[in-house]
């Protein structure tokens, strides 16, 4: 689930007239409003609406509002949408059992659009101030632990050029993380990952999660003579899944083990998107069917092996880049992606090319975690 823009209100309300009276005052407002006429319709639009709030009547044919409250908080990257309950009743009762339900107010449809666009106003700005908190404590906690989880720049590294971009949505260290891992004089380990989930919990998780991927790789490449991606994940995968902790928390893992001596790149993936294989002006994905790391103790990993050669490039990105989407609500998508690719030259810098042409496709409206590492053989 991507982002939501700032300002984007979802009103759940099944009178016409109310809807278009509530539509007016908060696009007049500022808003931008999108309206659904009862809850079963409002889950049906949520991922492509992405709203900033939800404003929901309680009294609604098919799905009322409470139903909708109760499905929304079921799923993990719903319950945390702030919520506003619009309601023609102002019983004690109704108000207690709405404040069981986790929103975080009450609008009665009397109340003054004036004091309609208040209320909205004022619980936008609470939760930017606690978004600004969270960031800052995010920020600290990476700080004192000394964690990046993207280095700063890629390694320099014997017949290779590695180049990357990562852009954490809003400066906030993100659910993306990289690492490289030099294995001797001449292999590399290159990994890739993105923490499912969009909101302030991936951005706690993928601190923590890099120094465990990051630690449990380096063990497996010490104690195999075996360079083989699919053992590294199948190891981790296994650590996972028993580590209650962390065992719920889904992750997607790309790793590329490039051999600059035999020429050879072997890739295997867990829950990721495929990686790209650009050779002259031709693009090809890669695809690995891998399960999400700690989803079964039996990932079902398997390697792809590329015979690879001078000029040569190898790129890992993350859903950050297909899924950005124009102001007309079009996606980049894979296609456009290997489109692009493919027509770029072997002596361009395919890094700096593809950031300026998501940044003008988006508008510089990212909505989500960025990363893309594009390896090519010298």
């Amino acid at each position: 689930m991507a982002t939501s823009s700032s300002n984007k209100i979802l009103l759940v309300e099944d009178e016409p007239n109310i809807a278009r009276l509530f539509i007016h005052n908060l696009t007049k407002a500022g808003f931008e409003c999108v309206h659904a006429e009862n809850g079963k319709a409002a889950l049906e639009m949520i991922d492509e609406v992405q709203p900033a709030l939800i404003i929901s009547d309680i009294m609604m044919p098919v799905m009322d509002g409470f139903e909708f409250r109760k499905e929304l908080l079921s799923n993990p990257e719903y319950k945390s949408i702030p919520f506003v309950f619009l309601t023609a009743k102002s019983g004690e009762e109704d108000m207690l059992l709405g404040y069981d339900l986790e929103i975080e107010d009450y609008i009665v449809k009397t109340s003054s659009p004036k004091i309609v666009i208040a209320k909205v106003s004022a619980i936008l700005k609470s939760l930017e101030k606690e978004r600004e908190k969270v960031v800052d404590e995010v920020q600290k906690a990476a700080d004192s632990m000394a964690a990046k989880v993207v280095p700063e720049s890629p390694p320099q590294f014997n017949g290779l050029k590695v180049l990357q971009w990562h852009a954490p949505y809003k400066n906030v260290p993100g659910g993306d993380f990289i690492d490289y891992i030099k294995i001797n004089d001449d292999s590399i380990a290159v990994i890739l990952g993105d923490v499912m989930g969009k909101r302030w919990g991936a951005w706690y998780f993928a601190v923590a999660y890099a120094g465990y991927v990051r630690t449990a790789a380096r063990i497996v490449l010490e104690s195999t003579a075996e360079l083989n991606p699919d053992i590294i994940l199948q190891r981790i995968n296994e650590s996972v899944y028993r580590d209650e902790r962390i065992s719920e928390v889904f992750i997607t893992l790309s790793v590329v083990i490039i051999d600059t001596k035999n020429k050879t790149a072997k890739y295997s993936g867990a829950g990721d998107l495929p990686i790209i294989y650009r050779s002259g002006n031709k693009a090809v994905f890669i695809e690995s069917s891998g399960l999400l790391l700690g989803f079964n103790p039996d990932g079902q990993y398997s390697n792809k092996i590329i015979d690879i050669k001078s000029g040569d490039e190898i790129i890992l990105f993350t859903d950050g880049i297909t899924e950005s989407r124009n102001k007309e609500g079009e996606l980049f998508g894979n296609q456009r992606l290997l489109d692009f690719i493919g027509n770029v030259s072997p002596e361009d810098n395919t890094v700096d090319l593809l950031r300026e042409e998501l940044l003008k496709f988006t508008g510089g409206e990212l909505e989500d975690d960025v990363s893309v590492i594009a390896i090519k053989i010298l």
